[in-house]
């Protein structure tokens, strides 16, 4: 993709909904096979397309793996207290957290931003309090659960967004002290080369298409391809999606897919492409009585002047529209309540697990459909209820050894045994729409967005409301077995993607389809890493714009040391909490 350097919909927080339009030149969109368990549906899944990748893209929302989310991969180095001196590297923290759990002077900013939504960040907390989820004083400290927080994000006090193209890349590019830094832009890398002993000494790269003049390249995909030369070490860190395809087109991977997709087969490693993960999403509109400069709306459906605000520095500009979130888990009541399959997977998963969330829980005040057929003029805004830890497996493979040849990409989402993934939704709608009929800001459900209740259902949508409709803690929406039908099936006509894919090149050892190693080396193969969203063998309980920066630094300090370079520097490994 492009140079991202000081694009308005990169740098400004509040755009980043702009790079959801089909016509955004910085997002990469993934179509994925048609899926029965998904209404028939072949969903869409975004990813970074510029350099940033997903950071210079995504919702900018901090939150950080759970201490039982590194610990469960088992891989040496890898622990919840090996990663921490690198989790507190990244950052320049400006919350109110634990002090020994942060850092103070990294080159990723953590803040508020320049804009709050207190009535929104309110409303949520106390609601959650209310059905019992406490408010936490620092819900990422690796430790915390079960509870609210007041979240910061991905932005600086300056309002501008900190992904890592502008952090890390940048600064260095324009400092002149580089010169042997070298970023090329507009570019795909088609394949690695190797020698004859399977050692990577190269990549293959060709222009994209798209940035081409004539259109017949947007067809073919074909342009003149390029080398460069690699003498000690080539790293591969294309993201979750795109990492297996430059693996596959190099002959690394599943000989059977391989063989298949007309590739000569260089190393048989099948785990590459494999067990694609997700946290998979849903969104739920309600009507509220916030102001419009009070939510990013604007932004999105024209009401705003753009560039006069962008010219005044606007202060809703420096904010993600997410004020709070929170880390879920159900009752042992809730639990019985939704079948023996799930209380199967919940007493082996997660019963004895404290620390694992089931579902995370934010408030979005941003409307994300088709803002021209809502029904009035109120201020839409959207509640994200999505799972931590999905049972559901899929996969990304390529068809061919060109770029131009399709992806075979299947998410797999809700395709797990026994319907666990989806029981997760419907607990989540259930205890999400408790919440929001108790916040001072309801003014009402978008009944478009929301399940189709039969007639005479208790449950029924309430389109319209002059304010909270439910105030005793112990009130509970009564839901019917047809009801429940219709909460599922709506979920499966809506479920969608958080742009957190992760998992397809895992570090892991090969007998448990693992790609990479503990250094993050391919498996079979010399001089070739991976170090991206690929790699981790388990899911984080958290968004994962923290552990794709906690990989890159992980990853740096162990290339700096295999090429013998910052020797003079205290190994950060070699700290513990």
């Amino acid at each position: 993709g492009p140079n991202n350097y000081g694009m308005p919909d990169v740098v400004h927080p509040a755009l980043y909904p702009r790079n959801l339009f089909p016509s955004s030149n910085i997002t990469l969109f993934w179509q994925t096979r048609k899926s029965p368990q998904l209404a028939d549906r072949s969903p869409i899944v975004p990813s970074g397309g510029t350099l940033g990748g997903g950071s210079a893209m995504n919702w900018m929302v901090y939150t950080r793996g759970q201490r039982s989310d590194f610990d469960s991969w088992k891989t040496e180095g890898w622990s919840a207290d090996d990663l921490l001196p690198f989790l507190k590297k990244l950052e320049t923290y400006h919350g109110k957290g634990d002090k020994d759990r942060h850092g103070f002077d990294g080159p990723v900013n953590v803040s508020k931003g320049t804009h709050t939504c207190s009535r929104a960040e309110n409303a949520f907390v106390e609601a959650a309090a209310k059905l019992g989820y406490p408010e936490s004083h620092d819900l990422q400290n690796l430790d915390e659960n079960n509870a609210i927080e007041r979240y910061y994000r991905y932005v600086g006090l300056n309002g501008r967004r900190q992904d890592a193209a502008h952090r890390y890349l940048h600064p260095k590019l324009q400092s002149g002290d580089y010169p042997n830094l070298h970023v090329l832009v507009e570019k795909q890398v088609l394949k690695i080369l190797f020698d004859g002993q399977k050692r990577a000494h190269g990549v293959v790269y060709q222009t994209n298409p798209k940035w081409l003049a004539n259109p017949e390249y947007l067809a073919t995909a074909y342009t003149a391809q390029r080398q460069v030369q690699a003498r000690k070490m080539v790293v591969v860190s294309a993201g979750a999606n795109g990492t297996p395809g430059i693996l596959e087109r190099s002959g690394v991977g599943d000989a059977k897919i391989l063989e298949k997709a007309g590739i000569d087969v260089l190393e048989d490693l099948p785990g590459v492409g494999a067990d694609y993960q997700d946290h998979h999403l849903t969104l739920w509109s309600y009507r509220t009585n916030l102001t419009p400069q009070e939510t990013i709306n604007g932004y999105q459906d024209g009401r705003f002047d753009l560039e006069a605000r962008i010219r005044n520095n606007d202060e809703l500009l420096g904010t993600n529209g997410m004020d709070a979130q929170g880390k879920f888990r159900p009752t042992e009541t809730e639990v019985e309540a939704l079948g023996p399959e799930f209380k199967k997977a919940w007493d082996r998963d997660f019963k004895d697990a404290p620390n694992k969330p089931l579902m995370i829980l934010a408030l979005y005040t941003c409307y994300y459909g088709d803002h021209s057929v809502l029904p009035d003029d109120a201020e839409y805004v959207s509640q994200a209820n999505w799972t931590a830890y999905p049972y559901s497996r899929g996969h990304v493979h390529v068809t061919g050894p060109s770029m131009h040849h399709p992806v075979d990409f299947d998410t797999g989402w809700l395709t797990d045994p026994g319907d666990v993934d989806v029981k997760k939704h419907v607990w989540a709608y259930k205890v999400s729409r408790e919440m929001w009929r108790r916040m001072p800001i309801f003014r009402g459900e978008l009944a478009a967005t929301h399940p189709r209740f039969p007639e005479g259902s208790k449950a029924a949508v309430i389109e319209k409301a002059d304010g909270p409709v439910m105030m005793a803690d112990d009130e509970r929406i009564e839901y019917s077995a047809e009801d429940d039908r219709a909460i599922d099936q709506r979920v499966r006509e809506i479920l969608s993607t958080t742009w957190h894919s992760l998992g397809t090149c895992k570090m892991a050892p090969r007998d448990r389809k693992g790609v990479v190693d503990r250094d993050l080396s391919v498996h079979g193969v010399r001089g070739l890493k991976v170090a991206d969203l690929s790699v981790p063998p388990e899911n984080v309980g958290a968004n994962t714009g923290n552990t794709a920066f906690l990989i890159g630094e992980k990853a740096a300090d162990i290339f700096a040391k295999e090429l013998g370079l910052g020797k003079e520097e205290a190994s950060l490994s070699q700290s513990r909490l």
